[in-house]
């Protein structure tokens, strides 16, 4: 067959297909959870070039006070995006108030409001109760350290172990130079302070929610009940030093705290006279223990509040500048001031008792 010959056809060209120089990318489609993108047409014969994909930043917490960003233009998704330069500290974002319905004047508008009505309240409560508890005199009194409260505690319990000299209030100059004050709690022993106070109160509210559990009838009013009893027998107290004063014309009878103050010491020898009775339960003990707890304490305000009733005319001098010497009280007024003393002094064993009665 190598040696027949025959005319041969001309070769057959099969036509090239030939293509656009640019083919149109389909519209961007909303990228699936599997990682692939979903188009609306299979693409055109012959591989199209694929584009490698990049995963998107999505935050996991979005503020409701910033909006979602509409998606760029196609022809702006492929250009390099350039972040801007970090801020220097940390930034607020601030709140837009036209997404809770609000335009910018109303939320000014009840900013103002709002600011408007708690100035009007501390001025209210300045007005009304800053001339009885100033908030300069409540910082004066709880202006303590761990030694003087210490030794103010063995002061109220062993109050005659201290010399009747030593038993003088301390003045100092103020800040400006021009008026004397008393020296505060942390300088001076024998200044009143509300810390002592305080914490006693507190203390006994649980030695009572205390003495009902070992008794099996804790309950919830116990509490209340306790607080109750302290607060009563505390303004009784108050109240009758107060007439006291004033019916003797006792002139710059000291402050409303001071006197507070005072009438809540007694609650450190009430203290000292329940905590026998949860170790010792012996009648005669407790007691023994009670009366010398009254004692104490009944000694310690004729010492401390004689400087209230009957003031020193050298320390009078001092700190205030209209003073009125006692000096010139007659012998009767003195005497009537010190009986008055002695009768804050005994009432201290009805208030301890009905503190103890529990």
């Amino acid at each position: 067959m190598s040696q027949f010959t025959s005319p041969s056809p001309p070769p057959l060209r099969h036509p090239v297909p030939t293509h656009p120089a640019y083919i149109p990318e389909p519209p961007p489609t909303p990228n699936s959870p599997g990682g692939y993108q979903r188009y609306s047409s299979s693409p055109g014969p012959g591989p199209a070039p694929q584009h490698a994909y990049q995963p998107q930043h999505v935050p996991a917490y979005t503020s409701p006070f910033q909006h979602a960003q509409p998606p760029l233009p196609p022809h702006l998704q492929h250009q390099p995006h350039h972040a801007p330069p970090p801020p220097h500290g940390p930034t607020i974002p601030q709140p837009d108030f036209a997404a809770w319905g609000m335009n910018d004047a109303t939320a000014q508008f009840g900013m103002q409001l709002g600011q408007t009505a708690v100035a009007a309240g501390q001025e209210y409560v300045q007005r009304n109760f800053g001339t009885i508890f100033p908030a300069t005199t409540l910082k004066h009194h709880f202006n303590v350290s761990n030694s003087y409260v210490i030794n103010k505690i063995k002061l109220v319990l062993f109050p005659w172990l201290q010399k009747p000299q030593a038993w003088r209030r301390k003045v100092r100059r103020s800040e400006s130079g021009q008026t004397a004050e008393w020296a505060p709690p942390r300088e001076d022993i024998n200044s009143p302070d509300l810390y002592i106070p305080s914490m006693a109160f507190v203390t006994y509210i649980l030695l009572c929610a205390l003495h009902a559990g070992l008794k099996k009838q804790f309950h919830t009013k116990v509490l209340g009940e306790a607080a109750s009893r302290g607060l009563v027998v505390v303004i009784l107290d108050f109240v009758f030093v107060k007439l006291g004063c004033y019916f003797l014309n006792v002139q710059d009878s000291s402050q409303v705290v001071d006197l507070l103050a005072y009438g809540g010491y007694k609650f450190v020898g009430v203290i000292f006279s329940l905590i026998p009775t949860f170790l010792f339960p012996m009648p005669v003990l407790n007691t023994l223990i009670f009366i010398y707890a009254f004692l104490a304490n009944a000694f310690f305000l004729l010492r401390s509040l004689r400087s209230v009733v009957l003031p020193d005319p050298t320390v009078q001098l001092v700190s205030n500048p209209n003073p009125t010497s006692t000096a010139t009280l007659t012998a009767a007024a003195r005497r009537r001031r010190i009986i008055f003393l002695f009768l804050e002094a005994i009432c201290q064993v009805l208030y301890m008792g009905m503190l103890t009665r529990i």
